[in-house]
């Protein structure tokens, strides 16, 4: 991979960015959320010819579609599916998402959704779509694996919360919410272990490599386009840095 990479680096002058987009989003309960695709579509095109030396990654999550065939196959053979079945689920999940965005930005997109990470191909194109890759994998760790390979610095996190809280707050009253946080203090939180399905911020295992590359990832609510807008302009926004 390192020989493909050393290809890549350079040819390209892009300003890119990681965006990763929480299944949470795009599929939350009750199916596919349009309302939420159709601002995501509108934003992206805004910020694309605002500056038009962008070039977005964006990575797709898996929702409930996973969970959705998890619980079934569970309920038909009467117990736990393996973590293999999982993941494999998991990972069709995110492509099948990943699939549907790109169908919205194919006038702008890269012909082929990013799912081989061995394989570092030129893209010229001011978007190019990722989904899950093998097990073992979430797509947070896919979207680490973005910047190590297209020498980025930065993944924005979009989910369904506004800020990483310092303990689970629908658990704890008591909880508060950070506006920054050290990768250090971080992965204290979230322990050293991911499982398919986990709900954490960022998970453990891409937290690890991020800290290792200098990566930073910022934690925003993907429903919220205004505070996003603040985000890319530079001005206060609402949302939790990890570096």
């Amino acid at each position: 991979m390192g020989f493909d990479r050393r290809i890549f680096m350079g040819s390209n002058h892009k300003n890119k960015i990681v965006l990763s987009v929480g299944g949470s989003l795009i599929v939350p309960n009750g199916g596919i959320n349009t309302k939420f695709l159709r601002d995501f579509n509108k934003f992206i095109r805004e910020q694309l010819a605002e500056n038009k030396d962008r070039q977005f990654f964006l990575v797709a999550g898996g929702g409930r579609i996973a969970r959705h065939y998890r619980d079934a196959g569970a309920d038909v053979i009467g117990h736990e599916l393996t973590r293999d079945d999982l993941d494999w689920l998991g990972i069709h999940a995110t492509k099948l998402n990943a699939h549907l965005i790109r169908t919205i930005f194919r006038d702008l997109a890269h012909p082929y959704v990013v799912k081989h990470y061995e394989i570092i191909r030129k893209a010229e194109e001011p978007i190019v779509v990722a989904a899950g890759w093998k097990p073992g994998w979430s797509t947070d760790f896919c979207a680490v694996m973005l910047c190590e390979d297209y020498g980025i610095k930065e993944v924005i996190n979009l989910s369904n919360v506004d800020q990483v809280y310092d303990k689970d707050p629908s658990k704890f009253s008591d909880a508060k919410p950070l506006d920054k946080i050290s990768w250090r203090n971080f992965r204290k939180m979230v322990g050293d272990e991911w499982t398919p399905g986990m709900s954490s911020p960022f998970d453990p295992i891409a937290s690890k490599r991020a800290e290792e590359l200098g990566v930073k990832v910022v934690v925003l609510n993907g429903n919220n386009f205004e505070n996003l807008n603040k985000y890319f302009k530079g001005k206060p926004f609402v949302g939790t840095v990890i570096e």
